[in-house]
């Protein structure tokens, strides 16, 4: 009853502009069933045609959200509409709360990528050819830049979900998570030479283009994604975990609370539930638990940095 409600609702409001007692004017149509192609003052706010809420992403919107209300009104808990949970909008930013978790992680990367580069080149000792002693700080700087391009494009996604925003998000965290699984290999193994870099990364590399290759081209398969994404991660999760228990590592405690972190992390993805006051989902509490292990993880980083320098510099004397 609820799906024929808000369908009803739906059509109606694209016949009148009208749904409950919000009306929308881009919505209205003339007597002669053209679209109103007004000047845009006419329309929606500039904030809004930006993100693309036109007339039919405005009446399914408000439909939801009277739904919910009746819904609420009668002790009903919310339900997805399209596949998705019923979010309040702020400002046209359709899941505000995971927008600004996600900027927030994009910031702890960029501050972390930015203190491990000034770290390696400004702190550290370098070698007369003005490298860095630390064998993987090249790994880290293209982890940080993915890591950076994911966070972005998830916000955006959140801001506003779209084909191409979703895909853009979805290919993005694929290709972090792939490529996080490789260098966890190398780090654990200390794999150094760059051939033998290339022979473990070149399949992975392979599987993750091909899938990500298979989501925008062929299928956007959903449940497949979240197969592989949380494959990869426990796969990353273990990896880091084994090594951790059998290396002496100075700061191998931030390690632990990074992997034992990430997994608790990783079970609000598997286990979602409807947002809270129609801002926080599992999603979105899973964005916010990543801001702090962020913030570890790159101090880790930071620390085998110069781990690794003074291993090397010993070694150099």
């Amino acid at each position: 009853m609820d799906c024929l409600n808000f369908r009803g609702c739906v059509a109606e409001c694209e016949k009148t502009g009208c749904a409950g007692g919000t009306c929308f004017p881009h919505c209205k149509f003339p007597s002669d069933g053209v679209a109103n192609d007004g000047p845009w003052y006419m329309q929606e706010p500039l904030y809004l045609k930006w993100k693309q809420w036109d007339c039919q992403s405005d009446c399914r919107y408000n439909c939801m959200i009277d739904r919910e209300k009746e819904r609420e009104a009668v002790g009903h808990g919310p339900v997805k509409y399209h596949g998705k949970w019923p979010f309040t909008r702020v400002f046209g930013i359709q899941e505000p709360a995971s927008v600004a978790f996600s900027a927030l992680n994009l910031a702890m990367h960029f501050h972390g990528w930015l203190s491990f580069f000034i770290l390696l080149y400004y702190n550290l000792p370098l070698r007369q050819d003005k490298k860095a002693y630390y064998e993987y700080a090249s790994l880290w700087h293209i982890y940080g830049l993915l890591a950076m391009n994911s966070w972005l494009w998830s916000a955006v996604f959140h801001s506003r979900d779209v084909d191409l925003t979703e895909k853009l998000d979805y290919s993005s965290a694929v290709a972090l998570l792939g490529y996080s699984l490789i260098v966890s290999i190398l780090r654990s193994f200390n794999v150094r030479v760059e051939a033998a870099r290339v022979m473990v990364a070149a399949p992975f590399l392979a599987f993750v283009t091909t899938h990500i290759l298979y989501l925008n081209f062929y299928t956007f398969d959903y449940g497949w994604n979240m197969k592989v994404c949380v494959a990869i991660g426990v796969a990353q999760l273990l990896i880091w975990a084994i090594w951790v228990g059998i290396t002496c590592h100075p700061s191998r405690w931030k390690l632990w609370v990074v992997v034992v972190g990430g997994g608790l992390a990783m079970l609000l993805e598997i286990y979602d539930f409807p947002p809270y006051q129609g801002f926080f989902d599992a999603h979105a509490i899973w964005h916010a638990t990543t801001i702090p292990l962020t913030c570890l993880w790159w101090s880790f980083i930071r620390d085998d940095a110069k781990f690794r320098t003074s291993i090397l510099l010993k070694k150099a004397k």
